[in-house]
């Protein structure tokens, strides 16, 4: 195809030449890059917006394709594995720059960029370190020791040869049920802006110096544009609603400081701005993030995010181009989409300026850190293996575990235990590299993690033995608490499993309720006289009262990585009992004093236990005052009794969701609705009294749901035997859909049970009031864990539809139905 590129381009590339440099040097990396771009065809154009990721692109697949960018997601390694070792993937860096540097084929040979999720530490290598992650740093208010993890952080990303990395995260969480909480390192966007410019500094280097971007610096992003931390009942994908000025004022504070640094990449949000997202929305990705903030790098979106815009499919998507988007996260669609943009690109449909616009804005980045010069990533100096694990590395993860540590009670001054006696450490937590480092840790939800997969660090246990061992005095591990010899005293370590992303995602904000594992091992060591310090590993505040209110000591480590001999620092003293570092820790975040997972964030909002700023220190006097154990929340397992829906909404402790291609998870909060994509609606509408039912439509766009779930689970076997029990529903049919309809109940991700009712919902009278009942039975053959059930009602279709619901149950029905196929 032919090479060309517009005058009309030409000049507005130029136009907006960037500001991170000097002028003439600026000039002279645009000039090159609109070089190199008058030089390339359309299909080496399109080639470039993409990104793929590892496990679904082969290095021959950048030459053909031309492919601008690789990644390797939470879960992909070289070698098609969750992990690999250091030499493949300096293996793999090798392969992917010869072949996207090949010109045999009469291409230009554009160096490919590696982008990778080191989100607290090179994190994705079993030997790497790993750092608290960012609800902790919060805690530390260093800037200091912030811009040193990043120059650690980029030291070791370059020593496998990878370029780039998708962070700092610079999301202010609202919500504390929002399950990335732990990936912001506030509350507050005082301290997101300056620790998004020191992180950014230590990860590409300063601005004007020979090694800026290059050598053992690296690429950051700042991520996610915008206000990802502030959705709707803190749901992951979900839709922040408010002012477009305050939204940006309140949730664009890091970015500011983050452009200042000269960051290179900003990475759109997968959520949406008043029901606009943000892969599409072309006002706040140009006139907001170039036009008013200045930001003059390229864009970058995330996991296939561009699939979510309405009327977008992962491979079909040239409003995202438009829209502001430079380059597609497209990790297993990139084939289809890149056939799709090339076909678009021939026929008009896609802007061949905005095209070109986009291409040289990631040449200037490429040719800016120095790509296109560096060679094949095993022979530059900054490959180094050694520098994975270093132990001056580990001292600076070490030091930030400890000034992470937030002290909220020490009654008698438990704290600092003397080291000469004989400790007892347990809880799930005590010897776990796998709770100690939590999500996004050698995969995507850093799950499945075994103490032997960590090359470097170490457990809190093993840190505190050593501490105590070199003292004269004894440490022991139990899982469960029980010991021969009676402890002087006993640390319980304890808090959240691994999670990630909207797998985190929480309805209410309660740790554990009054029969939890944790409390009655505190309750019971107490009983036998031993004085109990609570080590709580957290991404994020919860309601702990009981267990606050039961232990002698309460320590938040929040997720303190691999360095877990940090937290004996502080908690175990000299020779003498004194301390040997003292508790710096102070919260970044308000603490909460019930677990309704309302948001706080002010000491005067209602529900503050502790506020922002507070902290112990070892100098701190007062007593502590014993605390309320009502949680303001029901335990969904005892309070279930089988209602689903009631006057058509939700039934408590349930929530009401509509979904679609944008977003599955738009909650209902009123009486009218819809989908974020437009795929389904809900009215109200009269059946025995006024507005006590309601309407879906289905509008035929494309799959959409309602759905009934939380995020607790409920056993559905508390209301009988399974056999007796029928999902029994009271609902009226306006509008047969003219495809398959599912009925799903689902126990997690991959878990759970679709039924096709199609022919159930067509021979239903039209227009009339109906009660089907659905055996459970049938929901159990197909897949349905009974046991841990979360979403216990939902309805899908792709076609147009309408139907009313009054009330669903879950109760026992002598009625025999038979059961709907399963549905594929």
């Amino acid at each position: 195809m032919k090479r060309t590129v517009s005058a009309l381009a030409i000049a507005a590339i130029l136009a907006l030449t960037s500001c991170t440099k000097s002028p003439s040097e600026d000039v002279i990396i645009t000039e090159r890059a609109i070089e190199i771009l008058s030089q390339m065809t359309v299909e080496e154009k399109i080639g470039q917006v993409i990104q793929a990721d590892i496990s679904a692109v082969s290095p021959a697949d950048l030459k053909t394709y031309n492919l601008g960018s690789v990644l390797n997601g939470g879960n992909s390694a070289p070698g098609g594995g969750v992990v690999a070792e250091p030499e493949e993937w300096v293996a793999l860096a090798d392969s992917f720059w010869l072949s996207s540097t090949d010109t045999t084929d009469g291409g230009l040979g554009i160096p490919a960029i590696w982008g990778t999720d080191a989100v607290h530490g090179h994190n994705n290598l079993q030997n790497a370190t790993m750092f608290p992650h960012n609800s902790g740093l919060g805690a530390m208010r260093n800037p200091e020791l912030m811009e040193k993890i990043g120059e650690v952080t980029a030291r070791e990303i370059r020593a496998t040869g990878i370029d780039w990395t998708f962070a700092p995260t610079l999301a202010v969480a609202r919500d504390d049920k929002w399950g990335r909480a732990y990936e912001s390192y506030s509350e507050r966007p005082e301290i997101v802006a300056d620790y998004a410019a020191a992180m950014v500094e230590g990860l590409q280097g300063v601005i004007g110096a020979k090694d800026f971007l290059k050598g053992e610096n690296v690429v950051a992003t700042a991520k996610h544009f915008i206000a990802d931390g502030g959705t709707q009942l803190g749901i992951d994908k979900g839709d922040t609603i408010g002012s477009i000025d305050e939204i940006v004022k309140l949730h664009g504070a890091g970015y500011g400081p983050a452009f200042d640094k000269g960051v290179q990449v900003v990475m759109a949000s997968f959520s949406s701005i008043n029901g606009d997202k943000m892969h599409g929305h072309e006002y706040l990705l140009n006139d907001v993030l170039r036009g008013q903030m200045g930001f003059d790098g390229f864009v970058v979106g995330d996991w296939n995010g561009h699939a979510e815009v309405p009327g977008c499919t992962a491979t079909d998507c040239p409003e995202s181009l438009h829209a502001g988007v430079d380059m597609y996260m497209a990790p297993d669609s990139w084939k289809g989409l890149y056939n799709s943009l090339l076909a678009q690109a021939n026929s008009g449909e896609l802007d061949l300026e905005r095209l070109d616009e986009a291409v040289t804005r990631i040449l200037e980045v490429k040719i800016r850190t120095g790509l296109f010069e560096a060679g094949l990533p095993s022979k530059r100096a900054s490959t180094n293996l050694e520098a994975l694990g270093a132990p001056e590395h580990a001292a600076i993860a070490r030091q930030a575990v400890r000034e992470s540590l937030v002290l909220l009670k020490n009654e008698n001054n438990t704290l600092p235990l003397k080291p000469g006696g004989n400790i007892l450490v347990t809880g799930s937590g005590g010897d776990s590299m796998q709770q100690q480092t939590g999500g996004w840790t050698l995969n995507w939800q850093g799950t499945g993690n075994a103490n032997d997969a960590f090359e470097t660090g170490e457990t809190i246990f093993s840190g505190i033995k050593q501490a105590i061992s070199t003292q004269g005095g004894t440490a022991t591990y139990s899982a469960d608490g029980s010991f021969s010899e009676k402890p002087d005293a006993a640390i319980v370590v304890f808090g959240e499993q691994p999670y990630a992303e909207y797998r985190g995602d929480r309805s209410d904000l309660v740790f554990e309720f009054s029969d939890g594992e944790n409390l009655k091992t505190i309750q019971s060591l107490k009983a036998q006289g031993i004085p109990v310090v609570s080590v709580f590993l957290t991404g994020r505040p919860l309601w702990v009262n009981p267990l606050l209110n039961a232990s002698d000591a309460f320590v938040v480590a929040w997720l303190p990585g691999t360095e877990g001999g940090g937290v004996a620092d502080v908690i175990i003293g000299d020779s003498n009992g004194k301390a040997r570092h003292d508790f710096k820790g102070r919260l970044s975040f308000t603490w909460p004093s019930d677990g309704t997972g309302t948001p706080i964030n002010d000491a005067t909002d209602k529900g503050v236990l502790y506020p922002y700023g507070y902290g112990l220190n070892y100098g701190d006097s007062g007593s502590f005052k014993t605390l309320s154990e009502d949680p303001g929340v029901s335990d969904i397992g005892t309070a279930f009794v089988g209602n689903v829906v009631m006057r058509g909404d939700a039934a408590q402790p349930f929530g009401l969701y509509l979904g679609d291609s944008s977003n599955l998870n738009t909650p209902v909060t009123s009486l009218t609705a819809e989908s974020l994509g437009g795929g389904i609606s809900i009215r109200g509408t009269d059946y025995k009294a006024q507005e006590d039912s309601r309407i879906l439509n289905w509008s035929g766009n494309g799959k959409a749901s309602a759905s009934i779930r939380t995020r607790r689970s409920v056993d559905l076997s508390q209301l009988g035997p399974l056999d007796d029990l029928s999902l029994n529903i009271n609902w009226r049919v306006d509008q047969m859909p003219s495809g398959p309809m599912t009925i799903s109940m689902g126990c997690g991700d991959g878990c759970g049970a679709n039924l096709d009712i199609s022919k159930l919902v067509a021979d239903l009278p039209a227009g009339k009031w109906t009660n089907s009942s659905i055996p459970l039975s049938c929901f159990a053959g197909a897949g349905l864990k009974t046991d841990h059930v979360n979403t216990v009602l939902q309805l899908t279709t792709a076609q147009t539809a309408s139907l009313a619901i009054h009330s669903a149950s879950i109760s026992e029905n002598n009625t025999q139905s038979a059961c709907p196929i399963e549905a594929n």
